[in-house]
């Protein structure tokens, strides 16, 4: 079988084949509109013919489905339908056989259209997965299948088409629509050397990719697999319908027949069937379901079934990894310090360009920094690098090495304490050496998301009541994740055995989620009750082993899906059980005769459109756990955001001042709080005035008034007030010629003081406003 026929057949698991209801909706609805005609035209014998032959046309089909159903195990409610279409034959009341028909009809055409509708998002996944790559030879460009693709092939993607196979962007940068993947509409940036997934599609000018991925081992292929997988018929909610459905054929039948017994009229049991041939009734919870699963692909969250839907939207205790989870799962600088005579800006610059050739992850990290602050990098010259000691070379002449530092007997008190705090910010540190001397330290730590926080509230105000943490990492900095995210527990120093023994503990007590993104997480996301794999930098194991995979590196789309989750499930419960109530009690008015068939037919049809249409609910975006921004909001925090990562090097700067200052009042020191000073007054001020000024008044509507930002405020008062008591010691030191002890001990508590409000003022406001936008 070729490819091709083979991912026909998928496609036509997936979505359903050819269906006959639009037929039979066709043909019952042409006999009831003939015979009312008929009637109309005077002739009750053409009427009833039609609307006969428009009940016998239905009489098939529904005892196809029943048929069908019983080979599934188990009865629904279409063995009502059937002996309510036979029971109008009988006893001659053809036009509510026409009514039921049409009613049948139109419930399996509007549900198999809904279905339809809520997979189109999955549908696209399938259509669009790419077909054929074009190689990059010698001989030129060649189109060749996907599938040949191999690792290392130079690959050429033009513009608009499909990434194919992941890979890195191997010469001029490339502009990417990673919608397909992520959900955000707006067009992202790689530079050479950057990884591009499958999947994405090119909104920019031809480029070259290297291959790091067979097309079977990519992102993309990964994602269809699981958009292969994904339907509703397996979830529990419906076998909960199905076992809805186990005493509502017996309690209609029972009605009808009493009706019967009691009244002696064949006429009202034959209503009473009608009423309760609620045929696309139950099937509202697969329509709930799988629109849940549609509009949790649009916002890049791949549920595997709807299953899983219905499980998370049951879940209670949410277990997660820290590192890639919690974390950003890549290191970060978190300082940089100087030793006397140097600037915290110099040594981040020299240790830059000596990394910048090199792949370590902390050296990747360093050149980050340094490109993110606008620092230029020099060219290294004779530049070596020893596995496990970092990097060696020559800058403007002098010799210098970036990484773990020579053991010495004795180091300089900046040293000693750049090593304390190694220890108690459980951060890395690489030093930069010049000469064989240490003249300043990077230290570096994988920092936590700045998503993080909003979602796990987000997570409990859903019902998520635990919230663990499982990880192979050091107790300490898994203490401080803990402490800061509000968990309620933390268990540090895992194994994959521990994880999976911790997941089954945990899933005594309630429907367990597990979040991971590495190899050693996936036998933890396969013991839980439900996996969710962070696939977009995660491993292919993980993404393999869960049920979910977050295809954007986005830990709150994990709110998303758990908010998307419940809501599908309580819709699809209130379409099931109100539908049958609303049956149940049309079922007690035509037993005692007020309903007559024809009646009860066309209130039954109504009934079951209704339920139909209120699981389609589902579809619509709810975003009440997701504030709504403007798209001028949304600039704003995009350029705020930007800044701050620029006004990095002043919080240096306002740092090694104070250190400085431990040192003495000398002439040094108080260059150095001048220099801080001016930062102050020409950078920083002016960005948490226009913060004030500008961002603040933009997000007051969305977070509910302008009093949501009165605590932000405060900082920002704060801030200004201890720039202008360091101001007024610069003053009173320039009139006086030099610090006096009293004031020594004010400036540099100042120092340190601004230094702590504007980290944490920086952070909350990452948190609590800039993780708003995509």
């Amino acid at each position: 079988m070729d490819r091709s026929s083979m991912g026909k057949q998928q496609r036509r698991r997936l979505f359903g084949a050819p269906r006959l209801e639009p037929v039979l909706l066709a043909v019952t609805a042409a006999a009831l509109i003939t015979g009312g005609v008929g009637r109309l035209a005077g002739a009750p014998g053409l009427a009833d013919l039609c609307w006969a032959l428009g009940t016998v046309a239905a009489v098939g089909p529904s005892l196809g489905w029943v048929l069908a159903d019983l080979r599934r195990g188990h009865a629904g409610v279409d063995v009502i339908a059937v002996l309510a279409l036979v029971g109008t034959l009988l006893v001659h009341e053809y036009l509510a056989g026409a009514l039921i028909a049409l009613m049948l009809a139109t419930g399996r055409t509007l549900e198999a259209a809904a279905q339809r509708r809520a997979s189109r998002d999955l549908r696209a996944l399938l259509e669009r997965a790419p077909r054929t790559a074009r190689l990059l030879t010698d001989d030129g460009v060649s189109t060749v299948p996907s599938e040949q693709v191999a690792v290392g092939d130079l690959l050429v993607v033009g513009p608009g088409e499909v990434v194919p196979v992941d890979g890195r962007v191997a010469g001029t940068e490339a502009v990417l629509d990673e919608s397909a993947l992520t959900g955000e509409p707006l067009t992202v940036r790689r530079v050479q050397g950057e990884s591009v997934r499958s999947g994405v599609v090119n909104a920019g000018s031809a480029f070259e990719l290297r291959a790091t991925a067979a097309e079977q081992d990519s992102t993309y292929a990964g994602i269809v697999r699981l958009a292969r997988q994904a339907g509703a018929e397996s979830a529990p909610v419906v076998r909960l319908a199905d076992r809805y459905a186990a005493w509502f054929l017996p309690l209609s039948l029972a009605v009808a027949g009493l009706a019967w017994l009691l009244s002696g009229s064949a006429v009202r049991a034959v209503a009473v069937l009608v009423v309760a041939t609620p045929c696309p009734l139950l099937l509202a919870a697969p329509v709930a379901v799988v629109s849940g699963l549609s509009r949790a692909s649009r916002l890049g969250v791949v549920i595997r079934d709807g299953g899983a839907l219905e499980n998370l939207g049951r879940a209670r205790t949410l277990l997660l990894d820290k590192t890639g989870t919690l974390t950003a799962g890549r290191p970060r600088v978190l300082d940089v310090v100087a030793a006397p005579r140097w600037q915290p800006t110099q040594v981040l610059r020299l240790a830059a360009s000596l990394d910048q050739y090199s792949p370590h992850v902390l050296a990747e990290a360093v050149v980050d920094a340094a490109r993110e602050r606008g620092l230029r990098l020099s060219v290294p010259d004779d530049v070596s690098e020893e596995p496990g000691r970092g990097a060696a070379g020559t800058v403007a002449g002098r010799r210098m090495t970036i990484g773990r530092r020579a053991e010495a007997a004795e180091l300089p008190g900046w040293a000693r304490a750049v090593d304390n705090r190694a220890v108690l910010d459980a951060a890395a540190v690489a030093w930069l050496c010049v000469d064989g001397s240490p003249v300043g330290a990077v230290l570096l730590r994988d920092p936590l998301r700045a998503d993080a926080p909003r979602t796990l509230r987000r997570l409990r105000a859903a019902g998520i009541e635990r919230l663990v943490m499982l990880t192979g990492d050091r107790a300490e900095p898994a203490r401080e994740v803990g402490a800061v995210l509000g968990l309620d527990d933390v268990r540090a120093g895992l194994a994959p055995a521990d994880k999976v023994a911790a997941v089954r503990a945990e899933h005594e007590r309630a429907v367990t989620v597990m979040v991971g993104d590495g190899v050693n997480d996936a036998p933890a996301l396969a013991a839980a009750d439900i996996g969710v794999a962070m696939g977009a930098r995660g491993s292919t194991a993980s993404s393999e082993a869960a049920d979910i995979v977050l295809t954007t590196d986005r830990v709150d789309r994990l709110a998303d899906a758990v908010a998307i989750a419940v809501r599908a499930r309580r819709i699809a419960v209130q379409s099931a059980l109100g539908g049958m109530l609303l049956s149940l009690a049309a079922m007690v008015a035509a037993a005692f005769g007020l309903l007559a068939p024809a009646v009860g037919a066309l209130l039954q049809e109504g009934i079951d459109v209704a339920v139909i249409l209120n699981a389609l609910r589902v579809l619509r975006d709810d975003r009440r756990g997701r504030p709504q921004l403007t798209p001028s909001a949304e600039a704003l925090i995009h350029r705020f955001a930007a800044e701050h990562d620029d006004l990095q090097d002043v919080l240096d700067a306002v740092r090694d001042a104070a250190d400085r200052l431990s040192d003495g009042a000398g002439p040094q020191s108080l260059a150095a709080v001048g220099e801080v000073h001016r930062l102050l007054t020409e950078r920083l001020l002016p960005h948490e005035d226009a913060e004030e000024h500008q961002l603040y008044p933009a997000l007051a509507p969305t977070l509910g008034g302008p009093e949501a930002t009165v605590t932000m405020s405060r900082a920002h008062a704060e801030i200004a007030r201890l720039a202008r008591r360091i101001a007024t010691h610069l003053a009173l030191a320039r009139r006086d010629g030099s610090l006096s002890p009293e004031q020594l001990d004010d400036l540099r508590a100042c120092l340190y003081g601004l230094h702590t409000v504007l980290r944490l003022h920086f952070t909350q406001e990452e948190e609590s406003y800039f993780s708003l936008a995509p």
